[in-house]
C-alpha cells in the first residue's frame, strides 16, 4: 500500500533540476573568491588599500563586460530580426542591385543604370557573355550627372537573340581625352531570401540563379 502523498509522489516523477555549467566565473563566485582571500590572508601582512582597490576594479569590469556582451547580443538579435523583414518584403520585387551581371530571359531586356559624378561626353557599356566574349557595345552618348538608365533588347551585335543567361555589363565613361570605368546598377527579380546563419548575412536569391547580399541594395524598384 503506497503511503506517500500527492506532493512525495510529484517529487519522486519529478526530472533532477538542471545544473547550469561551471566553466565560467560569475559575480556570485568572484565575491566568494574575494571575501576567501581576506578571511586567510596573513594578519601580519595584510592586502594594501592598492591591491583591494586593484581587485574592485576587475570585479567592476568583469561585471561591466558581462552585461555589455548581453546588451551587445540583445543589439545584434534585434537588428537581425528587422533585416529579416526588410528582406522578406523584397520577395517578388524588382531591385537596383550594386552589381555587374544580370540575368536575361527568352523574352524582354536585361535593364541597368550608371551612376554618373559628373557630366559626360560619352558613355559607353560592353555586354559579354559567360566566356568573356563582347557580344554588343551600347553607345549611350553624351550625359548628364546624376542616374542614367538604359536597357539591353537581348540582342548582339548582328541582330540575333542571346540565349537566357547571365551577362556582364562594364561601362567606360569619356570625359575630354580621360576614360574611366563606371560602376553598374542592375535591375533584377527577386525569387527567395536566404537568412544568414553564424553570422553571415542575409542573401536575396535572383531569378536566374545568382545572388547578392541585402547591402548591395541600391533601390527598389
Amino acid at each position: 500500500m503506497n503511503t506517500m502523498g500527492p506532493i512525495e509522489d510529484a517529487r519522486m516523477l519529478a526530472p533532477p533540476p538542471e545544473t547550469k555549467s561551471r566553466s565560467e566565473l560569475g559575480q556570485g563566485d568572484f565575491l566568494k573568491l574575494m571575501i576567501t582571500q581576506f578571511k586567510n590572508q596573513d594578519p601580519f601582512e595584510p592586502m594594501d588599500n592598492g591591491e583591494f582597490l586593484g581587485q574592485l576594479a576587475q570585479f567592476s569590469t568583469v561585471s561591466g563586460i558581462d552585461s555589455l556582451n548581453s546588451a551587445f547580443a540583445s543589439l545584434a538579435g534585434s537588428i537581425q530580426g528587422e533585416q529579416a523583414l526588410q528582406a522578406a518584403n523584397l520577395v517578388g520585387r524588382s531591385v537596383l542591385a550594386i552589381t555587374d551581371t544580370g540575368y536575361l530571359s527568352k523574352v524582354g531586356s536585361l535593364d541597368a543604370a550608371i551612376e554618373l559624378d559628373a557630366a559626360a561626353g560619352d558613355v559607353q557599356v560592353d555586354v559579354t557573355d559567360a566566356s568573356g566574349q563582347l557580344v554588343k557595345r551600347l553607345y549611350l552618348g553624351e550625359q548628364a550627372g546624376g542616374i542614367v538608365r538604359f536597357s539591353w533588347d537581348g540582342l548582339d551585335s548582328s541582330g540575333e537573340r542571346m540565349q537566357p543567361g547571365n551577362y556582364q555589363l562594364s561601362a567606360r565613361i569619356v570625359r575630354g581625352t580621360a576614360i574611366e570605368s563606371a560602376p553598374t546598377l542592375i535591375e533584377a527579380d527577386v525569387e527567395s531570401v536566404t537568412l544568414g546563419q553564424s553570422g553571415q548575412g542575409m542573401t536575396l536569391n535572383l531569378r536566374g540563379g545568382s545572388a547578392l547580399s541585402l547591402s548591395q541594395v541600391y533601390q527598389i524598384t
